[in-house]
């Protein structure tokens, strides 16, 4: 077996948080990545509406809590141990009495860190997956937690949980920021129209924005038609797809980073 199936290739890696662990999966199949980090993820710039929160579901005012990424349980916590450590038990006591429904693999794995478990997957892993997924369930008079993505609202979500009865309690403990300036961006998709990369993979929406945030629309894509273009799951596919761009390679089952250099390597294997 070929210990190295992606020597020769350059492969473009937008991600941040993991950056370096993305970089070192690709590297040791023989890639070559270009690091171009195109978000950062911050803690929420008011730690207070945060431990608002946290005091609030610590004394029981949710039924359920929808954690839409693994980031934002872990911020929680982190704001939670930073400024208010005695709040802690309380809160992870009420987090394991309420029904915990999950968008995709990430939050599970944050609940698991804690010993806890989801009790609802998301089918698909995506905002419609949860409300599918809650579709025959009775929520009226319920109190649901919702843990946002960023700070931008939710709306399908929320409008869904309002119009089903639910009482419906946001929280958003990070918020993203750009990482790199736009000049290197704009280095990134010259290399991409040039033909110099042999792949992007994209791990969250934020990338896909910032990236058609930075140059006109036609551009981004005329770039992007030049690459075969990943996505590590569904909702980032999905980000793709509002503008015009079809991911051409997405993990089938499993939306983590190894997946998706496995995906990869078959991917670049198959192109020749």
């Amino acid at each position: 077996m070929d210990p190295q199936p992606l020597a020769g290739r350059t492969i473009a890696v937008p991600e941040t948080r993991e950056l370096e662990v993305f970089a070192a999966m690709l590297e040791r199949r023989g890639a070559s990545v270009v690091r171009c980090p195109l978000i950062t993820i911050r803690d929420a710039p008011d730690p207070s509406l945060v431990l608002v929160f946290a005091r609030s579901f610590a004394n029981g005012s949710c039924d359920e809590l929808i954690l839409t990424t693994g980031e934002g349980l872990r911020r929680i916590l982190s704001c939670i141990e930073r400024h208010e450590p005695a709040l802690k038990d309380p809160f992870l006591k009420a987090l394991a009495q309420v029904r915990k429904i999950t968008r995709g693999p990430k939050p599970a794995r944050a609940l698991r860190e804690v010993g806890l478990r989801s009790d609802l997957a998301a089918e698909p892993p995506t905002t419609p997956g949860i409300i599918a997924s809650l579709g025959g369930a009775d929520l009226k008079g319920h109190r649901v937690g919702v843990q946002l993505a960023g700070d931008k609202p939710n709306p399908p979500l929320t409008g869904f949980l309002e119009a089903a009865g639910a009482t419906v309690l946001s929280v958003a403990p990070y918020v993203y920021g750009d990482a790199t300036d736009d000049a290197a961006v704009r280095g990134l998709l010259a290399r991409l129209a040039a033909g110099h990369v042999d792949a992007i993979a994209f791990t969250s929406t934020p990338q896909v924005e910032r990236l058609f945030a930075v140059a006109p629309a036609a551009t981004v894509s005329a770039a992007l038609r030049q690459t075969l273009v990943a996505a590590v799951g569904p909702v980032v596919a999905g980000a793709l797809q509002r503008h015009g761009v079809e991911a051409q390679l997405t993990p089938e089952q499993t939306f983590f980073m190894k997946p998706l250099t496995t995906a990869l390597e078959h991917a670049l294997r198959a192109h020749g």
